[in-house]
């Protein structure tokens, strides 16, 4: 109720001078403590009430193809999506750092949520491993006392 009283506060003094506590005050002159104080009880008025009209909302439908291939990165991926009302269906892949690609076709609905198949093609290729050195670091005498 403080927060209702004070933005009719607010906005009153904004549009012309207020009485409050028997004396007059321009926009800017309420200080924040007289804002939370409780207002006389007959300069409380109500918000009018206003008729709230919702607008009409587009049917979803749409279509769309999506694809990255980029052979100096090696990102390699491609998306395709269509949706008609509440029916979303779609499916992507894309080339894993093993070289392997990944494939995930979906769909949703209100009566089926969300579900995905997922599937795995080709034969991961890992690079060959380097054989690792072990190198002496020298010390130069650095001493903290």
């Amino acid at each position: 109720m403080k927060a209702f009283v004070a933005l009719c506060l607010i906005a009153a003094a904004a549009c012309s001078p207020v009485e409050y506590g028997g004396h007059e005050y321009g926009g800017h002159e309420l200080e924040a403590a007289q804002l939370y104080q409780p207002a006389p009880a007959h300069f409380i008025h109500a918000a009018p009430a206003h008729k709230v009209i919702a607008e009409p909302v587009a049917y979803p439908k749409y279509h769309f193809n999506y694809g990255v291939k980029d052979g100096h990165t090696g990102d390699i991926k491609e998306q395709s999506e269509e949706r008609d009302g509440d029916v979303v269906k779609g499916e992507y892949s894309l080339v894993e750092p093993d070289g392997t690609v990944r494939k995930v076709e979906y769909t949703a609905d209100d009566h089926n949520g969300f579900n995905a198949v997922v599937s795995k093609s080709g034969h991961a290729v890992h690079p060959a491993q380097h054989a690792k050195i072990a190198v002496p670091i020298e010390s130069h005498g650095y001493y903290h006392h």
